[in-house]
Order: C-alpha cells, then sequence, then structure tokens
C-alpha cells in the first residue's frame, strides 16, 4: 500500500543544494568551565571535519548560523518570523530548508513555520540533538547526516522534524522526552518516515500546494494556555483571562474535553470570555485521542459555550492556530 521503500540513486542526478539555518540549540553547543554553549562557528567548523559530507549522495549546502545562537527555551514569535522570512527570501534560490534548532521549543516553531509558510512546495526539515556534535558520543551526527540526506534526496512538501529514527510532520510532533534520543513523537498520526536500515516513507506526504508559495509573518502574541486541574478557583481563572489584551484560550481540559460543571463558575467565566470575543479552543491535557465534547454532560457544557474543538491537534499547534486566526 503506502509504505515504500525509496532507494536513493546518485547516479545522474544534479546535486541538491539545502540552506542551512542554524538558529542555536545543543547541536552546535561547544563545552566551556560554565556547562554547554553556542559558540560560533563552532558547527562550521565541525561539520568540516566531517568526511560524509563529501559522499556523493549528500547534497551541497550553505549555512546561515544566526547571531546571537538562541537556546531555544529563549525562542518567541520574533524568532519565527525571522526564519520564516529567511526561508521566503530564499525559496527559489535552494531545494529544500534545514532548520538547526534546541529540541525545548522545536515543536513550537515547527507548528509555527507549518502556519506561516503557506502553499510549501519544498521540504523544509528541523533536526537538532540532544549531545552536541562535538562530543565522542552525539546523536547530533546522526540526525544531521538523516536530515541532509533527505533533504539532498526526497521532496516532501512540508515542515518536518526528524529526530532519531522517525521524520514527523511538523504540526502533529510534541517533545516527549528530556533525556532519551528518542525525544519526540506524533500520537496522532504516523510518522512521515522510518529511518532504519532504509529510509521508508510510511504516512502519504501533502499533495504539491496549487497556489504560489507565501509567507504570513505577523502573529499575534496574546494567546493564554490555560491548564484545567482539580481545585483551580473560578477566581483564579478568572484573574488570568481578566487583562483586556487576551485574544485566544488554548484551554487544557480532561479527557475527551470536560471541565468540571457542577459548580457553574467555570462555565460562567469561560461564557464571559465568548461574548467578549475571546476565541477558545479546547484540547485534552492527554496527548493521545481526539477531543469530543458531546459524551459528557461536562463537555457538552462547553460546547454549548461556543468554544472551538481541537480535535486531535498538538497543543503546539492549537497556539498557532490561534495564532494566525
Amino acid at each position: 500500500g503506502m509504505s515504500r521503500r525509496l532507494s536513493l540513486s546518485a547516479s545522474g542526478n544534479v546535486p541538491r543544494i539545502v540552506y542551512v539555518i542554524y538558529a542555536g540549540g545543543t547541536i552546535g553547543m561547544k563545552k566551556t568551565p560554565d556547562g554547554f554553549r553556542p559558540a560560533p562557528n563552532y558547527l562550521k567548523e565541525q561539520l568540516a571535519k566531517m568526511p560524509e559530507f563529501e559522499d556523493p549522495l549528500m547534497p551541497r549546502y550553505e549555512i546561515n548560523e544566526y547571531d546571537p545562537l538562541l537556546d531555544s527555551s529563549d525562542m518567541d514569535p520574533g524568532d519565527w518570523k525571522r526564519i520564516a522570512e529567511d526561508i521566503r527570501d530564499n525559496y527559489h534560490r535552494y531545494d529544500s530548508f534545514v532548520v538547526l534548532h534546541g529540541t525545548d521549543t522545536m515543536a513550537y516553531t515547527a507548528s509555527a513555520l507549518s502556519f506561516m509558510l503557506q502553499n510549501l512546495g519544498k521540504m523544509v526539515i528541523l533536526t537538532g540533538s540532544q549531545i552536541p556534535l562535538g562530543e565522542l558520543r552525539n546523536d547530533g551526527r546522526y540526525n544531521l547526516i538523516t536530515t541532509m540526506m533527505i533533504a539532498g534526496n526526497y521532496n516532501i512538501p512540508e515542515v518536518c522534524i526528524l529526530f532519531n529514527d522517525r521524520l514527523l510532520r511538523g504540526n502533529r510532533s510534541t517533545k516527549v522526552d528530556i533525556w532519551g534520543l528518542n525525544a519526540f513523537h506524533s500520537f496522532n498520526y504516523p510518522p512521515l518516515a522510518t529511518v532504519g536500515v532504509d529510509i521508508e516513507i510510511v504516512a502519504e506526504p501533502l499533495p504539491m500546494p496549487e497556489g504560489p508559495f507565501h509567507c504570513i509573518s505577523e502573529m499575534d502574541p496574546n494567546i493564554v494556555a490555560i491548564r484545567i486541574f482539580p481545585g483551580l478557583s473560578s477566581a483564579t481563572l478568572k484573574e488570568l483571562v481578566r487583562g483586556t489584551s487576551v485574544k485566544g484560550i488554548v484551554l487544557e481540559a480532561y479527557g475527551a474535553g470536560n471541565i468540571p460543571e457542577r459548580k457553574k463558575e467555570y462555565v460562567n467565566v469561560l461564557s464571559e470570555c465568548v461574548s467578549k470575543g475571546i476565541v477558545i479552543v479546547v484540547c485534552s491535557q492527554a496527548p493521545k485521542g481526539t477531543i469530543n465534547m458531546d459524551i459528557y454532560a461536562t463537555g457538552q457544557a462547553l460546547k454549548h459555550l461556543g468554544v472551538i474543538s481541537g480535535y486531535d491537534m498538538t497543543i503546539e499547534s492549537i497556539h498557532f492556530n490561534l495564532n494566525s486566526s
């Protein structure tokens, strides 16, 4: 059926040129007396030492190293805009794009880019590592070589994350492991490809877009995420959403989209928000499965308010649906 192995042939193909954005993250960090830090030009020095890049299966590449290099915990919408516009400005010059990025917010950046880069007809792969490239034993080398091989030989026209042995759809990915090398998972969608003895395309990639590529780089940062927990007082909830600047709420509910309804205060606060024009999207605290607000009275209470179901989307991607709506 859909699963097919792709054989790489180096014969007769003009090598692709990949544009590599090095935004920061562990992969290019250097050991200092104060711990690992991003160091300018250090990644380029590491790559220059790697014989793998001379292989005919590898694409040619150019690196744009950002200054300053960021720990991904410091990433914000201004940085997504910079990356999106960088891809836009170089879109016609390169065959595919690789973004080297820290793991902590990689799934957020991938989700953001998937909404910002409209009618994307080329592949954008985010990758990074849990251990820096310069360390003797590291996962950065493997992730980078695999990413460059895929970027150089396939075209899956969407924003992806390559990590360890899987190529995932970017806006379906979530970081699930702080220390393990299999740091990302896609709970509600199969991986686009698995990387084993062969690189095997598993899920149907998105079709090539009809319209011209363009970039939406303006985001509305006035989004708040609220996680419901037993004992969250309605007064606190009210306080969280009282700010006049709040335009959207990501409501992390229980299970299939349930909130407490025995006491009506929660519903009242949220109802007030909806009437002020605040968009509320409900997602689940459980990463696997789909929101269905019809099953329980506690979910129907939400549905009647006019909140929007996040279905089976990740929390990261709901942020950007709200951001760009």
